[in-house]
C-alpha cells in the first residue's frame, strides 16, 4: 500500500496529512511528535483533498470534511471515532454524551482514552469534546488545550483564521 503526504500552512502551524491507497490515516500537527515514514511519496489524490479541505476549514469555508478516512485502532476507537464525526461543527459534546451514543453508558473515560488517541484530528473532530462540567479538557495534538480553544472558537466564530 502506498503512502503519500501533504504539509499545509495553517494558523496553528505546518498540518501533515498522511494516506494510504484506503483513505487518510494521520493528520500530523504543528509540535506533534508524529512523523512521515520515510517511504512515503509527497502529494497524491487523497492527501491533496485532505490539504484543500483543511485550508478551506481554516479560511472558514468549510464545516464538514468529505475525504476519504482510513484510521487504524480498536473496534471500539472505530466506534468512538465514528461518532465524533456526528458532532456538528460549531458544538461541542461530553464524553458521556459520546458515551451514550455508542451505547456504552459507563465508558466515558474509555471515551475519553479513544479521543485521545485519534489519528486524524480536525477531520475527525475530538476537539469538539468537553468535559461533563463544560470545561476545556486535555487535548493531544500540538499545542493542546489552546489549540483546542482555538478550534473551538474558531467553529463558534469568535475567531477568524481568514485572512
Amino acid at each position: 500500500m502506498a503512502l503519500t503526504y501533504r504539509t499545509v500552512s495553517t494558523p496553528l502551524g505546518d498540518i501533515t496529512a498522511v494516506a494510504d491507497d484506503a483513505g487518510l490515516t494521520q493528520v500530523i500537527l504543528a509540535g506533534d511528535d508524529g512523523s512521515v515514514l520515510a517511504e512515503a511519496t509527497e502529494g497524491g489524490p487523497i492527501v491533496d483533498v485532505a490539504a484543500q479541505q483543511l485550508a478551506e476549514y481554516f479560511a472558514g469555508e468549510r464545516m464538514a470534511f468529505d475525504v476519504p478516512l482510513a484510521p487504524q485502532g480498536t473496534e471500539f476507537q472505530m466506534t468512538v471515532w465514528k461518532a465524533l464525526g456526528d458532532v456538528p461543527f460549531g458544538t461541542t459534546a461530553t464524553y458521556g454524551d459520546i458515551a451514550r451514543a455508542i451505547g456504552q453508558l459507563t465508558a466515558t473515560r474509555a471515551v475519553g482514552a479513544a479521543n485521545g488517541r485519534n489519528p486524524i484530528p480536525i477531520i475527525i473532530p475530538c476537539h469538539r469534546v468537553i468535559g461533563a462540567s463544560g470545561e476545556l479538557t486535555g487535548y493531544s495534538g500540538g499545542g493542546g488545550i489552546e489549540t483546542k480553544r482555538r478550534l473551538l472558537d474558531h467553529e463558534s466564530g469568535t475567531l477568524s483564521f481568514a485572512i
